[in-house]
């Protein structure tokens, strides 16, 4: 009967005067500072009617004040409905109407969407500031202690898109985030003399449970970069040298590309784990051997608290994999009937463990098919080896992955049908050196209509976070389909959607009739998993 909030309220009792959070700026945050926001974050909550079981949106950057609210939030006995800054308010006010919640908070800095949510579904709004001194003294209305939750009480909902229906809340538990954190200390070896350095959003699972919640139940200290930059957290490192570093594919490519040779900067540094998309193997060793520290690859999912599987420490990394079941859970790779495949033969990946969510909110026909017998289908594509370490081989749906960011292309066509001049769309992922997946649109348009591909981005802009938008699109008269008149993706012809990112252009008409390849041409993909 633990709130995952708990380990904030004992460090702030045992060592008050410990850092807790860093921000870009210098400003240093003690766990005794971080409980008496909290608290004050969770009191006032209680003042406006919030409490055990209520939701709150919650829409920051990654500054301290985003767990100064979100503690608040837990500590109040309240549900973290976290969303990304990207979201135009239209995705704001879905997720906010869905999960019915009872109040939203916006950091100030970001666009107005979180208040035209709020103001959309007549909710009460609260605009975040540095310090949140707008939540009042900690002794005007501050809790005590954490309010108590059951292990299977939902601690947050994380919204996740489909590639059919509308985006989906996972929900995961105060057991869901206490087991998180408890196993990469475990694993990681992971204490309150660790400091950590992330350019993570901790809207997402990754930033928000794998490495924030691991760092506060350590006791250890967390700089935090609100928008990642190389440059920006290179410098991060020097000024805190950090033992732990966390980040996606991309980011570590881009300290690569930024980096001198002063490698005596980073001596402190063991390890960096990374997760989101898979480690191309050349920079996970041009990354070890520029900055001498360990780059520990895992896998997990939203509905998996983020976590799965993990190479642990001991054991080389064996290329192309993600590691073995992390303690306490397990994998299992099945085929289509639900039986267990040998070693070596390729299926779908089960998982099942203390880190798998609740189920979906209010989805119970959702939750039903993802979750068997308290194993949850990933809907990945994956084998394991003699030695239990799994290998991700590829998707069983047409997630793209781009910088870490799932997109799902149903979504974006959906948003794209809802263009006056556009009949058809694909959307698919492509390989980017940088990115790993760009996305990338291939679209019919009505008879006689010209389509301007900057006004479309800018169009699709306004209704879809930014990392959404097609950066590649192609314009053909007719995109190919099968003998039921479903669109065949596997058909188009890549060749289409080469173009550099920053100057692609619609299809001339000469191309327009190229969109069908070969039959049997395969669809490009690099076989990243979520």
């Amino acid at each position: 009967m633990t709130n995952a909030a708990a380990p904030v309220w004992n460090h702030a009792a045992s060592t008050p005067d410990r850092i807790a959070l860093r921000g870009e700026e210098g400003e240093e945050w003690t766990y005794g500072r971080l409980r008496e926001r909290a608290a004050a974050v969770a009191g006032r909550l209680g003042e406006q009617g919030v409490g055990p079981g209520d939701r709150v949106l919650l829409v920051a950057p990654s500054v301290p004040e985003f767990a100064f609210a979100y503690y608040g939030i837990l500590a109040a006995g309240a549900i973290a409905v976290t969303a990304n800054t990207m979201a135009p308010h239209r995705e704001l006010a879905y997720i906010a109407g869905d999960a019915e919640v009872s109040l939203v908070l916006g950091w100030h800095a970001i666009t107005p969407a979180p208040k035209q949510a709020a103001d959309e579904l007549s909710l009460p709004y609260w605009e975040l500031r540095p310090g949140l001194a707008e939540t009042g003294p900690a002794e005007a209305c501050a809790i005590l202690d954490a309010h108590p939750r059951e292990d299977d009480d939902t601690a947050a909902l994380l919204y996740t898109s489909g590639t059919t229906g509308r985006p989906k809340g996972s929900q995961l538990t105060h057991g869901n985030l206490n087991a998180c954190a408890a196993v990469f200390c475990d694993v990681h070896a992971i204490t309150g003399d660790d400091c950590a350095v992330t350019g993570l959003p901790l809207f997402h699972v990754f930033g928000q449970a794998c490495v924030m919640a691991t760092t506060m139940r350590a006791g250890g200290s967390l700089t935090l970069l609100e928008r990642f930059h190389p440059s920006t957290m290179l410098a991060m490192i020097r000024r805190d040298h950090p033992t732990f570093i966390a980040g996606v594919p991309t980011m570590w490519n881009a300290l690569l590309r930024t980096a001198d040779d002063t490698g005596a900067d980073f001596t402190g540094l063991r390890l960096a784990s990374s997760g989101g998309a898979s480690l191309p193997v050349e920079v996970m060793r041009a990354f070890e051997e520029r900055f001498g520290c360990t780059i520990v690859e895992g896998y997990g999912l939203t509905e998996t608290t983020g976590a799965a599987t993990c190479h642990l420490a001991g054991r080389p990394a064996k290329p192309g994999h993600v590691g073995r079941a992390l303690p306490g859970c397990a994998v299992s790779v099945r085929d289509d009937d639900g039986h267990e495949l040998p070693p070596g033969q390729v299926g779908e990946v089960h998982i099942k463990g203390p880190i798998v969510m609740k189920g979906y909110w209010n989805r119970p026909d959702a939750t039903a098919e993802a979750l068997r017998d308290g194993w949850l289908r990933t809907g990945d594509l994956g084998a394991t080896d003699d030695d239990g370490d799994l290998r991700i081989v590829d998707r069983k749906k047409d997630l793209v992955i781009r910088g870490g960011y799932n997109v799902y292309p149903r979504e974006v066509e959906e948003v794209l049908y809802e263009h006056p001049d556009i009949v058809e769309a694909a959307v698919i992922g492509v390989p980017d050196e940088f990115y790993g997946e760009e996305v990338a649109a291939v679209i019919a348009v009505r008879p006689g209509a010209r389509l301007d591909v900057s006004e479309l981005r800018a169009w699709a802009k306004e209704r879809l976070s930014a990392y959404k938008v097609p950066h590649l699109v192609a314009v053909v008269d007719e995109l190919p389909k099968g003998a039921t008149g479903k669109i065949l993706k596997r058909a188009i012809d890549p060749a289409l959607l080469k173009a550099d990112a920053g100057t692609a252009e619609a299809a001339e008409p000469a191309r327009r009739d190229r969109a069908a390849a070969p039959p049997g041409t395969p669809r490009t993909s690099d076989g990243t998993h979520a």
